[in-house]
C-alpha cells in the first residue's frame, strides 16, 4: 500500500488561537478598533463621493451661522474668537512645536527608540493627510463665507486628521513612560479633547463639512493606534511622577 502523506502543520484555526493567546487583550482591542474604524472611513468616503451626505453636510454648516447674516457664526463674539484660536491648534506650525517639545521630552528621558517612532509617525501622518486630501479633492463648503484661510481640498479634514495623528500619537508614546495610571489617563484625555475641539472648530469656521471632520478623526485614530501598537513593543524607561 502506498503511504499517504498527512499534513501535520497546524490549521488556520489553531494558528489563530495561538496568535490570540499570545497577545494582550488591550492589543487585540486596538487591532479590532483599527479594522472597524478603517472600514468606517472607507464607507464614509464612498458615501461622500456618491454625494449621499451633501444634504446633511450643507444643513450642518449653514445652521452654525446666523440666519440673517451667513458671514457671522452663531453665538457671542467671544465664541467666534475662540473658534479661531482652537482651529489654530490643528495647524502645522502649532503641531510642529508640539512634536519638537515632545521629542525633547523623550530625548531627556533617553528614550531614543521612541523618539525615532515619534518623528516617523507624526511627520509621516502629516504626509498621509496631504496625500489623502489630494486624492479625494473634495471642494470646500461654498454656502457660507470662510472664517479661516484654506489652501487645500476638503476631504478629509487635514486639521482634524493631523491633530488626531499628532496629539493622540504623542499621548500614546508618552503615556507608557509615565509611571502612574491616572497621569497616563490624564495625558490621553487631554489629547482626545484637543482633537475633538479642533475638528468642531473647522465646521464652525465654515471651512469643512462634518463628514470631512469625521473622516479626519477616523484616519488620524487609525494612524495613532498603529503607532501605539508599534510603540508597545519598545521597552521604555518609566518617569517618576508625584501621586
Amino acid at each position: 500500500m502506498e503511504s499517504i502523506n498527512q499534513d501535520h502543520s497546524p490549521s488556520m484555526l489553531v494558528r489563530a488561537i495561538w496568535f490570540v493567546r499570545g497577545r494582550e487583550p488591550i492589543v487585540l482591542l486596538g487591532l479590532l478598533t483599527v479594522v472597524l474604524v478603517s472600514w468606517g472611513f472607507v464607507e464614509l468616503a464612498g458615501e461622500v463621493l456618491e454625494g449621499d451626505t451633501d444634504t446633511f453636510d450643507r444643513w450642518a454648516v449653514k445652521n452654525l451661522r446666523q440666519s440673517e447674516n451667513l458671514g457671522s457664526p452663531i453665538g457671542p463674539a467671544w465664541l467666534a474668537e475662540a473658534g479661531r484660536d482652537l482651529t489654530g491648534l490643528g495647524g502645522i506650525p502649532v503641531l510642529l512645536i508640539a512634536i519638537v517639545a515632545s521629542a525633547g521630552f523623550l530625548a531627556i528621558n533617553h528614550s531614543y527608540r521612541l523618539l525615532g517612532v515619534l518623528l516617523v509617525s507624526t511627520l509621516g501622518g502629516i504626509g498621509v493627510s496631504l496625500v489623502l486630501k489630494g486624492w479625494f479633492s473634495r471642494p470646500r463648503p461654498d454656502i457660507v463665507p470662510h472664517l479661516s484661510h484654506v489652501y487645500t481640498s476638503s476631504f478629509p479634514s487635514g486639521h482634524s486628521m493631523m491633530s488626531a495623528v499628532v496629539y493622540l500619537t504623542l499621548a500614546a508614546l508618552i503615556a507608557p513612560v509615565l509611571r502612574h495610571f491616572w497621569i497616563r489617563v490624564y495625558v490621553i484625555s487631554v489629547a482626545v479633547l484637543l482633537t475633538f475641539l479642533v475638528g468642531v472648530s473647522r465646521v464652525y469656521m465654515g471651512v469643512h463639512y462634518p463628514t470631512d471632520v469625521f473622516a479626519g478623526w477616523a484616519a488620524g485614530l487609525v494612524w495613532a493606534l498603529l503607532c501605539w501598537l508599534i510603540a508597545r513593543a519598545i521597552p521604555v524607561r518609566k518617569i517618576e511622577t508625584q501621586k
